[in-house]
């Protein structure tokens, strides 16, 4: 089975990071910054920590894991995270160096059911997952630190 990590990054200006992605004949969506759990990797936190450095040079704080997706053939698990550093210009994950990956690009969208409602992030369910959490003020971020 396939396991793959992504990350709520919440900024101090209780924002969160989210990465746009443009390709050709696809409308725009967004993501969670993350991504697939190597073997060289000691763990799926360590994982975490590898895609975040690779996609937004960033180093963050895992809070705790947030939610579980999975499929007959992939497991997909969601962090929470606290990020205080970041730089997309010093990105440096293999997707960036194919030029039929279309774009990535970094954007900041309040934590709010407002702020995602104004992306279409993907997977749908962890907006569900999101705007759950915030409506009902259990996304905790603040009181894990």
């Amino acid at each position: 089975m396939i396991e793959r990590v992504r990350a709520v990054l919440v900024t101090a200006d209780d924002t969160m990071l989210v990465i746009r992605r443009t390709r050709p004949g696809i409308p725009e969506y967004w993501v969670l910054p993350g991504g697939g759990v190597e073997p060289g990797d000691e763990s799926r936190e360590a994982a975490l920590h590898r895609e975040i450095h690779e996609e937004i040079a960033g180093k963050a704080d895992i809070v705790r894991l947030l939610h579980t997706m999975e499929t007959d053939d992939e497991r997909q698990l969601f962090y929470l995270a606290r990020v205080a550093t970041w730089s997309f210009d010093d990105r440096t994950g293999p997707e960036f160096s194919a030029e039929d990956r279309g774009e990535y690009a970094l954007e900041e969208v309040p934590l709010t059911p407002e702020g995602l409602d104004g992306i279409d992030l993907k997977p749908e369910e962890i907006a569900h997952v999101l705007r759950g959490a915030i409506g009902a003020g259990s996304l905790g971020v603040e009181a894990s630190l």
